[in-house]
């Protein structure tokens, strides 16, 4: 039944949740006056008032009933998943999968818990590299921010979702959710914590697409914003601006920024950004001409040493990757292809860019091995492959590689 004593503050809620006026959603059915009276709990509803509200609001007449003590079925499985113990990994995976019945059971429920809940699953999702399952949730995400109008939640989910489709490889709606995130944030005037994320994934979207002085502009931005603060968005941030500059051939400037970005955070703040921030520099010293090896060397030491407490999948196979090009670089061609070949093709959870310089380290070691003319064919796929992605950064880095095997043969 309905509880009239709170079906006048779950009305009241639920208009204001999607941002209708007491005009609009009286809609010439009933006056203003009489649904003030109801908000208020002056007046009771009849059953037709109550089957009206609901037309109105889009939602079944059970969303004006009092909750259970334990609350509704979606809020049981929302707070369960939220409360799991981050170390069992198991007992999360079986509360999510609740929780993701739940809210499809549930589609009338109160959109700003549908939000907590589609925002909980999608970060579930990326933790366990679920691209497909994090884009479904994150998409349903925007378009809920949209109807909820709240800009905060807006500039998120754009924010989430340019960083998802862009791990993918999908960099030009990357780019174009970026923009719209940090437009967002700058119009709405929103603090540094999503201003600066924003800017962190439009710096990124534009660097993949090779809008490598705008990226540069917005990285400087970036730094500039997050000064003063000893926080993983300050380390965030000057990693950013280390890979621009690494990307525009700035190899000083690179090395600074990377080397405020290691000091900038302690290990028991975020040991797994703390163990990523140690890969990124790993891949900057390997990229540099000639290649820093003992640098990434000592680089992979630190942060195999602490994925092996706090490891992922994804950070897991980077660090492979990043092991095997380190032997390559180093000459030791059958340590790289014994690396290479520890990491199982069908079970790669690696993003686009990296999976593409894997695939690039196949090609050179094909080369290196005696089989020239298949390395090369493999660079030049690759490198078209990322060019159809728009993802020009990358196919430049590809092309360039196979330029260098075309002249020098040896």
């Amino acid at each position: 039944m309905t509880d009239e004593p709170s079906f006048g503050s779950r009305l009241k809620a639920l208009r204001l949740q999607r941002g209708l006026s007491q005009t609009a959603l009286a809609g010439g059915e009933i006056s203003t006056g009489y649904l003030s009276r109801l908000e208020s709990g002056a007046r009771q509803p009849t059953e037709r008032v109550i089957a009206h509200l609901a037309r109105q609001l889009g939602v079944d007449r059970r969303a004006f009933e009092a909750p259970t003590a334990a609350g509704s079925p979606l809020a049981r499985s929302l707070t369960i998943a939220a409360s799991c113990d981050d170390g069992d990994d198991g007992d999360e995976d079986e509360a999510v999968a609740d929780l993701t019945a739940a809210l499809a059971a549930c589609p009338d429920e109160a959109p700003l818990l549908r939000w907590q809940a589609l925002w909980l699953i999608a970060r579930h999702r990326n933790r366990g590299a679920d691209r497909t399952g994090e884009r479904s949730a994150l998409e349903e995400l925007a378009r809920l921010a949209d109807s909820l109008g709240l800009p905060e939640l807006r500039c998120r989910s754009r924010t989430q979702l340019a960083r998802c489709l862009r791990a993918g490889g999908e960099v030009a709606r990357a780019l174009e959710l970026a923009v719209e995130a940090h437009r967002m944030a700058r119009e709405a005037g929103l603090g540094v914590p999503d201003t600066g994320t924003a800017l962190l994934a439009l710096v990124s979207a534009e660097a993949e697409a090779g809008r490598l002085p705008e990226a540069r502009a917005h990285a400087e931005e970036l730094v500039a914003l997050v000064a003063g603060r000893s926080d993983a968005l300050r380390a965030e941030a000057l990693w950013s601006a280390a890979t621009v500059s690494s990307r525009q051939g700035d190899d000083e400037a690179a090395r600074a920024y990377l080397h405020q970005a290691l000091e900038a955070l302690d290990s028991r703040v975020d040991p797994v950004l703390w163990a990523r921030l140690r890969l990124a520099a790993a891949s900057l010293y390997l990229r540099s001409r000639p290649a820093l090896t003992e640098r990434a060397a000592a680089c992979l030491e630190q942060a195999g040493a602490a994925l092996s407490l706090v490891g992922t999948p994804v950070r897991q196979q980077e660090l492979l990757v990043l092991r095997a090009q380190l032997a390559f670089e180093e000459g030791r061609y059958e340590d790289a292809r014994a690396a290479r070949d520890g990491l199982d093709r069908g079970q790669l959870v690696l993003t686009f860019r990296d999976r593409i310089r894997l695939e690039t380290l196949d090609g050179l070691l094909l080369i290196a091995e005696g089989r020239p003319e298949e390395g090369r064919a493999l660079l030049k796929s690759l490198g078209e492959e990322a060019r159809r992605a728009s993802s020009h950064d990358l196919a430049a880095e590809t092309w360039r590689l196979l330029a260098e095997t075309l002249e020098n043969p040896s």
